[in-house]
């Protein structure tokens, strides 16, 4: 069993680990289930995919989310008529993974070393793991995969079960001139994991997910210390059973680690309530090539000069490999609810999203979760709906005449707001009562908390629906951005333009599709989430053509006064763009921090 004391002891012992220890609880492993194996090739469970079947009807296969097993009548009509393209069931753009996959470039001495402490079902040559520690989840990456190749993947993959190991990897690739790139759960889209194709080291992937264990939780100051390998769900399992929860659930938290998180700088849907992973996490852990980062203790704050640790966050991988952090945790809510809102337009939406903003700021408190869904992904969500007879089906015509008959919302204007609220049963009452009031004020329609339940289940059952969608000729990728409430709304419609502008201007056929929501709230503005695609069959190096629009539109968020990203970072995807937003000082300060860190570039990953 790991040391307790290591995560929160540097060269020395804490005075107060002895009493630590006591009221600490060093809880199990998570519990593996049987049918939690990740799929290869495309997103998720391999349990879990997207097909047609024989009455035409779109359906998700598996058990594990609300939308399994239904059947989804409207999703393909709706597809066509958005795109302006046919679309037929059995036109398939057939996958060809796996691809041609490179030589391992080995390291005999290297590999040899190694040997000598980790066992051999530690280490990997498998072509297609090699292949799947190669990369990410950006469209160009899904796409290559499946219709091309990647010139570069790592020649050995690594799977190290404690930190003393990684000291000694790490050691040992310095010595032998060897590249390390870390890997968590491989869900970033940003390019971080591509290998670099002029490296001419041996590559070697650090996969950290067998270091998932939760060390111990404290339950008396509330904090808990977590290995970086460990995902979201596994975490959450364990938590949950002592009664806590971390409060972190990016989208992909089902699959992405702590340790990735922190190299990203990482926000969850409940940042409202619990904060971004920054402000979560007390004290971090981390191998670098000058050996290990630590520091003595876990503590609320300090003001300690530099402090290094700090630049963890958004290291993508540089600077070493993150080994575990001290989070803060919290009390499993008495109360979830959920919620949502209709209205009439996307600008009055936003402007109801300001408004709860200044209204509910730090002191009464937001709803944990709150995101706003333009007209278009309003129209995608209903679509997604299972079909329903009977009753059922009655009472959805009698609300949808309601709302678009009497109450006057434009079925092509109308936007929806999902909420999350939680805590204790008063306090989500009083919460609720200050939401629903303002809406009213603003001219909102409440609209039921099964709406909103149902709008936060299909988060994970989207995932799933680009890989399919693929392979009906469609590539569609998500982009983000932060912008200043002033800017919100311009910057929407500006980036919608542009890519009708590219997608017209190249010629390409039928029409794009082109979405937003708002998902984060600060004081001074909004995290927005886009997402587009396009019909490509037909189209010479379909997915070149799409990177060049998804510039274009980065190009345009950063006119508009955005952010080059909010939580997904910068790997390599966004590198060029970091001229235009940060000084030359900026920028040699940056290199000379990988330098610091890393004098001998062991970590070539390359990012940023």
């Amino acid at each position: 069993m790991p040391n307790p004391a290591r995560c929160d002891a540097g060269d020395r012992p804490s005075p107060t680990e002895a009493d630590a220890s006591e009221r600490r609880i060093v809880p199990d492993a998570p519990r593996t289930e049987a049918g939690d194996v990740e799929a290869a090739s495309v997103w998720g469970f391999r349990d879990t995919a997207f097909a047609v079947n024989a009455r035409g009807h779109v359906v998700l296969s598996g058990e594990r989310y609300a939308l399994s097993g239904r059947e989804l009548p409207e999703l393909m009509p709706w597809a066509r008529d958005t795109l302006g393209v046919d679309l037929p069931a059995d036109d398939l753009n057939a996958s060809g993974y796996p691809p041609p996959i490179p030589e391992p470039r080995r390291n005999p001495a290297f590999e040899a070393e190694l040997a000598k402490v980790l066992r051999s079902d530690q280490l990997s040559t498998d072509p297609e793991d090699r292949l799947r520690h190669g990369h990410g989840h950006t469209q160009e990456e899904m796409y290559a995969i499946k219709y091309g190749r990647l010139e570069r993947v790592p020649d050995l993959v690594v799977c190290p079960e404690e930190e003393e190991q990684i000291e000694q990897l790490v050691a040992r690739a310095a010595r032998h001139g060897v590249c390390l790139i870390p890997f968590g759960g491989g869900t970033n889209v940003t390019d971080a994991l591509r290998c670099p194709a002029e490296e001419t080291r041996t590559i070697v992937s650090v996969d950290m997910r067998r270091m998932k264990r939760v060390l111990w939780i404290d339950p008396e100051n509330r904090i808990a210390c977590i290995q970086a390998g460990a995902n979201g769900r596994e975490i959450q399992q364990i938590l949950g059973d002592y009664g806590f929860t971390l409060g972190h659930e990016p989208d992909s938290y089902e699959f992405s680690t702590l340790g990735g998180w922190i190299a990203t700088h990482a926000s969850g849907i409940k940042k409202n309530r619990y904060g971004n992973i920054e402000e979560l996490v007390l004290d971090i852990r981390a191998v670098t090539p000058l050996g290990v980062l630590a520091h003595h203790a876990p503590l609320p704050r300090e003001s300690i000069g530099t402090d290094v640790r700090k630049a963890l966050f958004g290291s993508e991988g540089g600077f070493g490999i993150i080994t575990s952090a001290v989070v803060q945790i919290f009390p499993v809510p008495e109360v979830q609810k959920y919620g949502s809102i209709l209205f009439r337009s996307f600008e009055e939406g936003v402007a109801f999203l300001q408004a709860l903003t200044r209204e509910l700021g730090p002191e009464r408190g937001l709803p944990a979760s709150v995101r706003l869904v333009d007209n278009l992904q309003f129209q995608f969500s209903q679509v997604l709906k299972p079909a329903t007879t009977g009753w059922r089906a009655r009472l959805g015509a009698l609300q949808k005449w309601y709302v678009t008959g009497p109450k006057g919302f434009d079925p092509k204007q109308m936007v929806a707001c999902t909420l999350v609220f939680e805590g204790s049963e008063r306090e989500v009452d009083y919460r609720e009562d200050l939401v629903y009031a303002l809406a009213r004020r603003l001219d909102g329609m409440k609209a039921g908390s099964r709406n909103g339940e149902r709008g936060y289940q299909l988060t994970f059952g989207i995932a799933y629906i680009r890989d399919f969608m693929m392979n009906h000729y469609i590539l569609a990728e998500s982009f983000e951005t932060t912008v200043p409430w002033s800017e919100a709304v311009r910057l929407c419609e500006n980036v919608k333009q542009r890519l009708w502008q590219e997608h017209a201007k190249r010629g390409l056929p039928g029409r794009p599709f082109v979405t937003c929501r708002v998902t984060q709230l600060y004081d001074s503005g909004v995290c927005v989430y886009f997402y587009f695609g396009y019909y490509f069959k037909g189209v010479a190096n379909p997915s070149g053509v799409y990177a060049e629009m998804e510039r274009a539109a980065r190009d345009e968020i950063l006119q508009c006064g955005g952010s080059l990203s909010h939580h997904h970072g910068v790997g390599k995807l966004r590198q060029h763009f970091l001229p235009r937003i940060e000084s030359p000082a900026a920028r040699e300060t940056a290199r000379r921090m990988k330098a610091a860190f890393d004098p001998d570039n062991v970590f070539g990953g390359a990012n940023q």
